[in-house]
């Protein structure tokens, strides 16, 4: 996967993190987490705030 996955990286993340409330996440820990999961093949310097942003949106969303 890659930042620009989304919807797959938020899927994994509630799979990973289903103790979490994304709602009270802050990015660094966000970031961190991405970079965790197994089948993460990205390099961290092509992340930003709206990549973030999206990421937790959509696990706000999967969630729902």
């Amino acid at each position: 996967m890659k930042w620009t996955d989304i919807n797959d990286l938020a899927v994994e993340l509630s799979e990973a993190h289903p103790e979490v409330d994304p709602l009270r996440i802050n990015f660094v820990d966000l970031m961190n987490w991405v970079l965790a999961l197994p089948d993460f093949e990205d390099d961290s310097r092509h992340c930003g705030e709206k990549i973030l942003e999206a990421i937790q949106q959509a696990w706000i969303d999967e969630r729902a």
